[in-house]
């Protein structure tokens, strides 16, 4: 029934800040506009293949009953590569570590705070394996 993730909605505190860091410094490609009046009020971010990040503006702070997100995850090929080439473009980037799931994973967040899991997964992943994950 399911074929894919097809997008995440995110809000953003900064439309054009938000842009800038998916699409210059995490280097996605902007797919189309959303036009309200004639003013673009979001917009759609390509994350590979046919999914995709779906962006609109906020105008009220996000809070309890106005959430931006929780979180996404964006799988990497090579986590080391991507961490590195974020801190050099003056991203805050956590430190790499293998989760439960035995999946490589360090954590960024955007303008608005939205936070991005970063994935690399192994062989033996649970994504893979079906390996039940204990959670402490």
């Amino acid at each position: 029934m399911i074929k894919r993730l097809a997008h995440v909605c995110i809000g953003a505190t900064d439309l054009a800040e938000t842009e800038r860091f998916y699409v210059e410094t995490l280097g996605m490609e902007r797919a189309f506009d959303f036009l309200r009046e004639g003013r673009r009020v979001g917009f759609y971010l390509r994350a590979g293949q046919a999914t995709y990040i779906e962006v609109f503006a906020e105008h009220e702070a996000p809070g309890h009953e106005r959430a931006i997100i929780r979180h996404f995850c964006l799988e990497v090929e090579n986590l080391d590569a991507v961490c590195a080439a974020l801190k050099g473009k003056g991203v805050g980037v956590s430190e790499k570590k293998l989760g439960g799931d035995g999946a490589w994973q360090a954590w960024i967040s955007d303008p608005s705070g939205v936070r991005i899991e970063l994935m690399q997964y192994e062989d033996g992943s649970s994504q893979f394996s079906g390996r039940p994950v204990t959670l402490d």
